[in-house]
């Protein structure tokens, strides 16, 4: 089975609210290495003519992974929204939004279980259940999942979870899932912000001006509702929910490193297992100081929730191992996607009011998260590009000039055998 690492985006991600705070990132494949044409072609125009029109086409490997890319962006988008709009309709039916918090986020066990099922459907070598626990938990260190690991390791990880999906799910009660899906993008600018000054992360002078167009889009938008209190509660929650996303990712990062398939498969179960043991104490009290009651387990949306928690965990699942088949960047733009499919939901079945301030907030956060989305030499490949154009649109007409050159030399030497005879 070919390994894979598993790393915290310095921003993917993430990227997701009521989503995965982990990143999973795949190996490197090497770099095609040059055809026998494009090794054996004589040097001079027309050898630079071919080397120029060669690095404009794409390998059969490169265009599945566009393909997948597209497919796996959409479902990212999709479940992302989905799950967004089937928690606003919930609260309408059922106001609890850490309960539904806690609901969702214990089906975080089935991660390791669905994980050894691809293993087992994948793999050469099979190895047992318990085979595999063992394997991924050396990612612990070498005594593996102790009881101080869990406290120590887990435990910090567990509530920082939870806070950012109680938080984002408590925002989507105050505004619009318009402007809380679009925030909540914001949390690629704190990663940013946080690895600079903790992890020393490199210095890139573009992430900085996107992480002052998110502050600024951040801004506007509460100046959008003209600071009602609501509105500036709502906006409140959504950036508390990006910063406990981004200190995760940070933390996760800084702590544990990074992780393979499998081990980021179990960190996520072990999340859902420490929400059982330690977080379920916290509905039943909220349930019986009536700040989330509900007259009657009947009159609980049992398949809203079902749905949502089934949208969430697809989400969670697809951003993270959705690398095995395709790009980080094209994954999350179907995050960026979501917000465009939010806004035409609510026009239709709430009562937001698109101004014009709101509008340019929208496109100035989501124009942020595009720039946090280039990698970190796009300078270098920027002006590799512009040098490739240059010198092919000088060759274009050094080529012209030959072929009309060499055309009558050519027809002379045709038609002296012929003026022969």
């Amino acid at each position: 089975m070919k390994k894979h690492s598993a790393r915290v985006a310095p921003l993917s991600a993430c990227n997701s609210p009521v989503l995965t705070l982990t990143k999973v990132e795949g190996e490197e494949r090497p770099r095609d290495s040059p055809g026998p044409a494009e090794a054996q072609a004589p040097a001079g125009v027309e050898a630079g003519g071919r080397a120029s029109r060669r690095c404009w086409t794409c390998s059969p490997a490169q265009l599945k992974k566009v393909f997948w890319g597209v497919a796996v962006a959409l479902c990212v988008c999709s479940s992302w929204a989905g799950s967004t709009q089937l928690a606003k309709l919930t609260f309408g039916k059922f106001d609890a939004p850490f309960t539904l918090t806690w609901f969702a986020t214990n089906w975080n066990f089935l991660f390791f279980p669905l994980y050894y099922v691809g293993h087992v459907c994948k793999s050469t070598e099979k190895q047992s259940v318990k085979q595999r626990y063992r394997e991924c938990c050396r990612f612990f260190g070498d005594n593996g999942l102790t009881l101080k690991v869990f406290f120590t390791k887990a435990a910090p990880f567990g509530v920082l979870w939870t806070l950012t999906n109680y938080l984002y799910l408590h925002a989507i009660k105050k505004i619009n899932t318009t402007d809380v899906s679009v925030l909540f993008c914001c949390n690629k600018a704190f990663v940013f912000l946080l690895s600079w000054i903790v992890l020393r992360d490199r210095f890139m002078g573009v992430r900085i001006v996107a992480a002052i167009l998110a502050i600024a889009g951040i801004v506007m938008m509460t100046y959008a509702d003209g600071f009602h209190s609501h509105s500036v509660i709502g906006i409140a929650l959504v950036v508390a929910s990006a910063s406990m996303s981004a200190l995760y990712k940070v933390l996760f990062k800084l702590l544990l490193g990074s992780a393979k398939f499998g081990e980021a498969a179990l960190f996520l179960s072990i999340l859902g297992v420490f929400n059982i043991l330690f977080i379920t104490c916290i509905p039943i009290i909220l349930y019986f100081t009536k700040v989330e009651y509900w007259s009657s387990f009947d009159d609980i949306p049992w398949g809203n929730l079902c749905g949502f928690s089934v949208l969430l965990l697809t989400f969670n699942i697809v951003l993270n191992f959705g690398i095995a088949v395709t790009y980080p960047t094209l994954m999350s733009l179907g995050i960026v996607l979501s917000v465009p499919v939010n806004a035409v939901v609510d026009h239709y079945t709430s009562q937001i009011v698109f101004n014009g301030v709101r509008v340019i907030a929208i496109i100035i956060i989501g124009l942020g998260f595009l720039l946090l989305l280039l990698p970190e030499e796009w300078d270098v490949w920027l002006i590799k590009l512009l040098t490739r154009l240059k010198v092919r649109k000088k060759e274009e007409p050094a080529e012209g000039g030959a072929d009309l050159s060499s055309g009558p030399q050519s027809k002379n030497r045709r038609a002296r055998p012929s003026f022969a005879r």
